[in-house]
């Protein structure tokens, strides 16, 4: 079985090791529109060699792990794609891409939703075991043959992960609170602290906390844009919802309710009890 690879960062490349390395399949190859991508990700071994879209299109697998808006641009040109070759999506948001489907693949189009990752990108970001012990959450799978579904869940299975059903709709709601909505958090405290007069000196105090809270902010401002503008509606609303939450803690700070405030944060605390 062949596996062709578009877009070979983190994600394509991570996955390109990983099917090599556990034998999922015989041959792994790939393309990416960076050339220096595709040079970096045959030296790293991330792939066995680089090919053209076309030859892509022939493999038994065909993953995309390439920003969401590209995926959907994508999509029109695997519309004659043969039934037999099953194409899975791996970008961070389903409504648009799931709506975008050409009806010619919907049968053989699996959408899923790997949620795993760092805060690095491009093909020496990947490394083995990048999806181990992850969550893949697989988004309408009544829509596909029974063929790809079972396919993908025993790929996905195969890369050690836990696996999820639910609408792209819901899936998209979900990932509003759970992923995008920390890196619109993270992206914010890194601004907050750069518009300062004298950030150097700020971020010389930086420890844990900081660190933990700013650390995705490194992550690719072109795919996580893509992400923001297909979830536009939903990051809006998880928006609102956290400043709420953030303007309880200003108020019961500028009325000095330490009691409340302590009670505030001791419900936040209860958050780990279910992760």
């Amino acid at each position: 079985m062949k596996a062709g690879i578009v877009g070979l960062g983190l994600i394509g490349g991570s996955l390109g090791l990983d099917l090599q390395d556990r034998k999922i399949v015989d041959k792994v190859v790939g393309v990416d529109h960076n050339l220096a991508h595709c040079e970096e990700a045959l030296s790293l071994g991330l792939v066995n060699d680089i090919v053209t879209m076309e030859e892509i299109k022939k493999c038994d697998l065909i993953f995309l792990a390439i920003p969401v808006n590209a995926i959907v641009d994508l999509l029109p040109s695997l519309k004659d794609v043969d039934e037999k070759n099953t194409i899975i999506d791996l970008g961070s948001t389903k409504k648009r891409i799931v709506d975008a489907t050409p009806k010619e693949i919907v049968k053989n189009f699996v959408a899923a939703h790997p949620m795993a990752g760092t805060e690095k990108f491009g093909p020496t970001a990947a490394f083995k075991g990048l999806f181990d012990n992850h969550t893949v959450v697989l988004c309408d799978t009544e829509r596909n043959d029974e063929f790809h579904k079972n396919r993908a869940i025993d790929l996905f299975k195969k890369l050690n992960m836990k696996i999820y059903y639910m609408n792209a709709k819901e899936h998209d709601r979900h990932a509003s609170f759970i992923s995008h909505l920390p890196h619109a958090i993270s992206y914010s405290l890194a601004n907050a602290v750069m518009s300062q007069e004298d950030p150097r000196s700020i971020l010389a105090m930086a420890a844990g906390g900081f660190k933990d809270m700013s650390r995705v902010a490194k992550s690719s401002p072109k795919m996580w844009s893509d992400v923001f503008k297909q979830n536009r509606e939903n990051l809006l609303s998880s928006i609102e919802i956290f400043e709420k939450e953030l303007g309880k803690v200003k108020e019961l700070m500028e009325h000095e309710n330490w009691e409340a405030l302590e009670i505030w944060m001791q419900k936040a605390t209860t958050l780990h009890k279910i992760l």
